[in-house]
């Protein structure tokens, strides 16, 4: 194992702390970890993410579920919609993408590079809204009632996100159930870890009769970022969870441009 791999696999760990002390955030690193670090195809790296993210998504929520900080009725509002769209988003809509997306004078556009560019888009957007602190969000007014309507359609947007770069989508669904379902924060927490692991995890059903997986790096990936969520969520009690989310925001901005400048300059 050389040094970027295990590097690699470092952010494995890092993708389930931060996950577990934010309820979202962390996944979005998965997929440039394992396509710059481990050396994975990027369309199959947005699958792996999936249940990876899926995975230790459902730990945690699991764990918030025990503290009474998952609100079911909600998550399943949101989580239908979504997860529809994820699976049929991975079953068909990223295999019809061609190889050759589009061609600029003498630049071609790959899938490889198209796919890449739209994640470092939504890295990009992800990096704002973890910038953004959760007071902010807390404290921005809204209506009294819960939006359903609304709630359904993001749900949608979600699974579209989740199912072509392989994140969970955290970073639009917190604001959105605070906003939206009138969830306190740290319910909206657990309650977005919920919707991840659904979301996530049938999704990646859409990618078991198109691609081949690998299994031995897969679950040990998945294991080592479970760790992580478990050391986040128990951490959460002590650590400044919005703290280390706009830390990680700042991150999350440099790596959505390296990869921009990697793919196209």
């Amino acid at each position: 194992m050389d040094i970027t791999q295990l590097l690699g696999y470092v952010g494995a760990f890092v993708v389930g702390l931060v996950l577990g002390l934010s309820g979202g955030g962390g996944s979005i690193i998965t997929v440039p970890v394992m396509v710059y670090l481990i050396g994975i195809n990027p369309v199959t790296a947005t699958a792996y993410s999936l249940f990876v993210v899926g995975s230790t998504s459902a730990i945690g929520a699991f764990q918030n579920f025990k503290k009474q900080l998952v609100d079911i009725k909600t998550a399943v509002i949101f989580a239908i919609p979504a997860f529809t769209v994820v699976y049929f988003t991975r079953r068909y809509l990223v295999p019809a993408i061609p190889e050759t997306v589009f061609t600029i004078y003498d630049f071609e556009v790959t899938k490889d590079i198209f796919i890449m560019t739209f994640f470092a888009i939504i890295m990009f957007l992800a990096s704002i809204s973890m910038i953004r602190s959760k007071r902010d969000i807390a404290n921005t007014n809204s209506n009294s009632t819960i939006n359903i309507p609304f709630l359904i359609i993001i749900g949608i947007g979600v699974g579209l996100l989740t199912g072509i770069v392989g994140a969970g989508g955290g970073f639009l669904i917190i604001p959105a159930l605070v906003l939206l379902a009138k969830l306190p924060m740290k319910k909206a927490i657990g309650t977005s870890l919920f919707i991840i692991a659904a979301n996530s995890l049938i999704g990646f059903t859409g990618d078991l009769q198109s691609r081949t997986i690998d299994w031995s790096f897969l679950l040990v990936f998945t294991a080592i970022s479970i760790i992580g969520i478990i050391v986040g969520v128990y951490s959460s009690k002590f650590i400044s969870g919005t703290k280390l989310k706009r830390g990680f925001g700042w991150f999350t901005l440099i790596v959505a441009f390296y990869i921009i400048y990697r793919e196209l300059l």
